[in-house]
């Protein structure tokens, strides 16, 4: 099925319902987007020449057209490469070229970048955003919903590439549908009058939960600033209710941060669902004294979006739990919608508590990586996706996550998991936050490396040594502490430690 019939039926249900908002004002209606849609959907199969399975890319900051772009997409039976907005030209540049697409549409903050990204290149044709050009489109005489298999490519969905060159997830329809049944089946309840706050970038986690409410009929709502901004976030938190939305664990202590500033208690917040790098456990117990038990966990990747293991509220909020700290620190049970496994090098499965990679199939992983044979065989192998991430399932089936494959630390012939490290040093109160490597060593082999973010005065070395004598074994404590005034972060928030490796070197 095609993921614009469910436009088609939101609009056909209650067309005078508010689809979107830009900030606290109503900006489209469900019947008034629907008949937009299918006029730019025209366009694009007939001013434009594509044809179904070709790809536009939407190279945007987070701005209200970017889902009227996304659903005529789809409505054409065409393909969506949404392209992170804070990328190098070069990259763009790249994406453009692998995706070969056809279309790219930008928003005003990229006039002058999609210049560099672009020359010489023939193949996109760029349309700037809320300029003429973009307006004139709606011109086109209105397309009936283009009928594609649910195995037809929907979002080409591009890694982060922080160690080479990005790689594009293929996702189906198929796939898009079965992550929107998990959310409502596993993280939230949506009824037509909740909303959903694009808070993180449409090109990523959030744009991929905009069916989670569209399926319902519900609202979206798109803050006005060109970037997240915990005041502008908590007051949108004031203006709408039932409000659900995305947010990485760096944006959530920001959240925190700015509501113990302020105050402010977010009164509309339904869930914050977080996810997409490690969220340590004193910054969710922090998060929880201030905003209460409304937060849901979930453990995902390009390749299986959004979907893999999803922590719920009502696992977040059972204290009484003997191992609640425990759950706590995980990334929870298996989505409804896939199995999950542990798997050793040779591909044997492990047992409760052995550390592997993580290992998962179902309908919501991906079909392959975009031209890419070579790799798609390395990550699908017999029917599971291998995602690269070092984890252990315990006897009641919830997953605690390590590591990736390629940051665990061997030190003296021992493994060391760079989070568990991470974790005993943020305990310090004047710790803000802590990054793990290891570096070459010609005795050991590797040797561990803290680099520290202080939070005021740099905290003495030898409490930070005691913290960790005090907590874990001693070959896991790290040899060298590096105190930085931030940690080298991608566009998506996650810590490169590939940056700090080169450091060392």
């Amino acid at each position: 099925m095609n993921s614009a019939h469910w436009l088609a039926r939101a609009a056909r249900a209650d067309p005078s319902r508010t689809a979107i908002f830009l900030g606290e004002a109503p900006w489209r209606r469900y019947g008034e987007l629907a008949r937009r849609v299918a006029s730019l959907a025209g366009a694009l199969r007939g001013q434009l020449g594509l044809a179904p399975g070709d790809r536009i890319a939407l190279v945007m900051r987070n701005v209200p057209e970017y889902l009227e772009i996304l659903y005529a997409a789809w409505w054409a039976g065409l393909a969506a490469v949404p392209v992170n907005a804070k990328l190098h030209p070069r990259e763009v540049r790249f994406i453009l070229e692998d995706s070969q697409a056809r279309v790219a549409f930008v928003s005003s903050d990229w006039r002058e970048g999609i210049g560099e990204a672009t020359a010489g290149m023939s193949q996109s044709r760029i349309v700037e955003v809320a300029a003429g050009e973009y307006e004139a489109l709606f011109a086109a005489a209105p397309a009936a919903i283009e009928s594609v298999d649910s195995a037809a490519l929907a979002w080409l969905f591009y890694t982060s590439g922080t160690t080479g060159r990005p790689k594009g997830a293929m996702l189906t329809h198929r796939n898009l549908a079965q992550m929107t049944f998990a959310y409502l089946a596993d993280v939230d309840a949506v009824d037509e009058r909740g909303a959903l706050l694009h808070a993180a970038p449409m090109s990523h986690g959030s744009g991929l939960y905009n069916f989670t409410h569209l399926a319902r009929g519900a609202a979206q709502v798109l803050p006005e600033g060109d970037a997240f901004d915990p005041a502008e976030i908590l007051r949108l938190l004031e203006r709408h209710s039932r409000v659900s939305f995305f947010a990485a664990p760096t944006m959530v202590k920001r959240l925190t941060d700015a509501a113990e500033r302020s105050g402010a208690r977010a009164a509309g917040l339904q869930t914050l669902v977080y996810g997409g790098g490690p969220m340590y456990l004193a910054d969710i117990q922090r998060a929880m004294h201030v905003f209460g038990d409304r937060f849901a966990q979930i453990y995902g990747q390009g390749e299986s979006p959004m979907t893999i293991t999803t922590l719920s509220k009502a696992r977040h909020s059972d204290r009484a739990h003997p191992r609640y700290l425990e759950r706590l620190g995980s990334v929870g049970l298996p989505h409804s919608v896939v199995e999950v496994a542990i798997r050793g090098p040779s591909g044997q499965p492990l047992a409760s508590g052995e550390v592997g990679e993580v290992c998962v199939r179902g309908e919501v992983v991906m079909s392959g990586y975009w031209r890419n044979p070579e790799a798609s065989a390395a990550a699908l192998r017999e029917g599971w996706l291998w995602t690269g991430d070092l984890g252990a399932l315990d006897a009641d089936g919830f997953l605690t996550l390590k590591d990736r494959s390629k940051d665990l630390i061997v030190t003296g012939g021992s493994n060391v998991y760079p989070r568990e490290v991470e974790e005993v040093l943020l305990r310090h109160p004047a710790v803000a936050e802590a990054a793990v490597v290891g570096r070459p060593d010609p005795e050991w082999g590797e040797s561990i490396v803290a680099f520290v973010v202080a939070r005021g005065e740099h905290p003495a070395i030898e409490a930070l040594d005691r913290l960790c004598l005090d907590h874990i074994a001693r070959f896991k404590r790290p040899r060298e502490y590096r105190f930085v005034d931030r940690l080298p972060k991608n566009n998506y928030g996650k810590v490169v430690k590939t940056e700090l490796r080169a450091l060392l070197a």
